[in-house]
């Protein structure tokens, strides 16, 4: 199957299976996010989802794929600390916002700088009205933004603290879009990369985790925590090796920016599952986002 990747990248055939990859991981993204905002401790359900993220790696990385060469594992001890930074920004983030101000921000911060980045890094360049799709779906997912945060009644410093938070969150974003486009473009076999990047990305958070709990006096119940954990380490798994192989078969950028409809499906699940309010401007501001998606891939 990876000759089959490799034979299709930047062909008409690829750049529609990317698109629908791209899609897909928007979709299990929005999950993802919830799941790490839930009712437990973001820390802790981060480290229950890469402890399953290890688990459940460990066997396709040792004996199903082949090891990866000197090039893609110096890239890959980088992916560990880029995506360390980027966990670590997130849990800040969602200890102290609420997950309809931080999502959106994070998301919306990521896609000018990938496709900027891109552009620098992989020679891709946007036409002018697919920057008007950027501008569309960006703007409209930090209008979304500002739009939840006019609602938000908690302590202001901590909540500017959660945007500062999320902005860094949204700028590693885009760093760790292209870093891994660049890793998983150069490795032979791309399914290499993607085993183990998510095979050796997962141990530190089970590490984190762990101290965090020994040092809680209200500590969680821990089965609903580790089926949380093992639901997100799969869903993982369809959102950022998705994306990732979205990157190999076509360009960086429109990955980027159609993963970002991510907001508009974040939103639905703050609406029908966090209980979370959304009203007519949240509505255009999704359509927005989503109209700003359209633009860039049919621009």
């Amino acid at each position: 199957m990876s000759e089959w990747l490799v034979s299709i990248a930047g062909t008409p055939e690829g750049a529609r299976l990317a698109t629908a990859l791209a899609l897909m991981s928007a979709l299990a993204h929005a999950i993802f996010g919830a799941l790490q905002k839930g009712r437990h401790d973001p820390w802790m359900t981060r480290g229950a989802i890469d402890g399953w993220l290890a688990v459940l790696s460990a066997p396709v990385a040792l004996f199903l794929v082949p090891w990866p060469d000197t090039a893609t594992a110096v890239i890959l001890a980088g992916a560990v600390i880029i995506h360390f930074a980027y966990k670590v920004t997130m849990a800040l983030a969602y200890e102290r916002a609420a997950y309809t101000v931080v999502y959106p921000v994070v998301r919306g911060t990521g896609p000018l700088v990938t496709v900027g980045a891109a552009s620098l890094i992989f020679g891709e360049h946007f036409t002018a009205t697919q920057w008007i799709g950027v501008g569309c779906l960006s703007g409209g997912i930090l209008l979304l933004a500002l739009r939840n945060l006019a609602e938000e009644t908690v302590d202001l410093r901590a909540l500017k603290l959660g945007l500062i938070w999320a902005l860094l969150g949204g700028v590693l974003v885009a760093v760790y879009t292209t870093y891994d486009a660049y890793g998983i473009r150069q490795s032979p076999n791309p399914f290499t990369f993607l085993a183990w990047f998510f095979f050796v990305t997962a141990f530190d958070f089970p590490i984190l985790a762990a101290w965090r709990y020994r040092r809680m006096r209200s500590r969680p119940v821990l089965l609903p925590l580790i089926w949380r954990g093992f639901a997100g380490a799969l869903i993982a798994w369809v959102s950022f090796g998705g994306v990732m192989l979205a990157t190999r078969l076509d360009k960086v950028g429109e990955a980027a920016v159609l993963r970002e409809t991510s907001t508009v499906f974040a939103a639905l699940i703050g609406w029908f599952i966090l209980g979370e309010k959304v009203g007519p401007r949240r509505l255009f501001l999704m359509a927005l986002v989503a109209l700003g998606a359209v633009i860039v891939e049919m621009g």
